[in-house]
């Protein structure tokens, strides 16, 4: 039976500059850097989380680059973590909002959208 989700795909048309964003700036640590054929394999882990990043596009999946994310990012204190990020240079959509819960949306370098909230 299922048990966990592994790692969720981020597209990106520069996975150089992808990692850089991810690692540096967002804090996440690479578990796999490896090509898989012709195509760079780069996993990350999130601190504190079993859900991993896969920084790949895969062939004919282009278009998904510069795209919402259909998923979310969760943190403890979303207006703390917002102000950390944005002295990061992190690019935001607004600021933190409070209404349902507080959340506020991020773009990575290649323009993809992220939901970031908390409980």
């Amino acid at each position: 039976m299922l048990r966990r989700i592994n790692y969720v795909g981020i597209p990106t048309r520069d996975q150089e500059r992808a990692l850089a964003f991810w690692t540096e700036t967002m804090g996440c640590m690479i578990t796999t850097d490896r090509f898989v054929g012709e195509k760079r394999w780069i996993e990350l882990a999130i601190p504190g989380a079993q859900t991993g990043l896969l920084l790949l596009t895969p062939e004919g999946q282009e278009d998904r680059v510069g795209t919402f994310f259909n998923g979310s990012f969760g943190c403890d204190d979303v207006d703390y973590t917002y102000h950390k990020l944005l002295a990061r240079g992190v690019e935001f959509i607004g600021p933190p909002e409070t209404r349902p819960f507080p959340h506020v949306y991020f773009k990575d370098p290649d323009g993809n959208v992220f939901f970031l909230s908390s409980r």
